[in-house]
């Protein structure tokens, strides 16, 4: 989702009560996937979204591979994935959120659970926390919460 005036709205009456959501988080960078976290989380409590599973990786290039064990175990409407990609001096970058993001989306297309995409691939630690905002302010993860349920009614919609 864009930030500003291009962030997309939630459709009108949607409803997270009865789903079961997974946050899948990343613990490196961990202050910034904290507030992304808290976001996610009230994200969800707002589309009245109470049973949540947390699960947490080494970094983002395990998001993938937890994503499909999660996928896989069958309990879940959709997942949130949480992290931050912070530019360095090296391709690690490049590298990292690159296979992040291929491996999320791998996973959500060969399983049919759907993932939110809930990280911040930024060039610098300022950037990261103007995506990580607390309340009333700009945070992925509240982002991240209502692609979650948005997508997760569609599958049910469409099952």
């Amino acid at each position: 989702m864009a930030s500003g005036d291009l962030r997309a709205t939630a459709p009108e009456g949607l409803d997270g009560k009865g789903l079961r959501i997974a946050i899948v988080r990343a613990r490196w960078n961990d202050e910034i996937v904290g507030r992304i976290n808290d976001g996610a989380r009230r994200g969800l409590a707002e589309l009245g979204v109470t049973d949540i599973d947390d699960v947490a990786v080494p970094g983002c290039f395990e998001l993938p591979f937890a994503c499909r064990a999660v996928a896989m175990a069958g309990n879940h409407d959709a997942i949130i994935t949480i992290g931050a990609v912070i530019r360095g001096e090296t391709t690690h970058y490049e590298l990292v959120s690159e296979g992040a993001a291929e491996g999320i989306t791998k996973v959500m297309l060969d399983t049919g659970v759907p993932i939110a995409f809930g990280l911040v691939t930024v060039e610098n630690e300022t950037q990261a926390l103007a995506r990580s905002e607390g309340p009333g302010g700009h945070n992925v993860g509240e982002e991240a919460a209502l692609v979650a349920v948005e997508m997760a009614r569609l599958g049910q919609a469409w099952a």
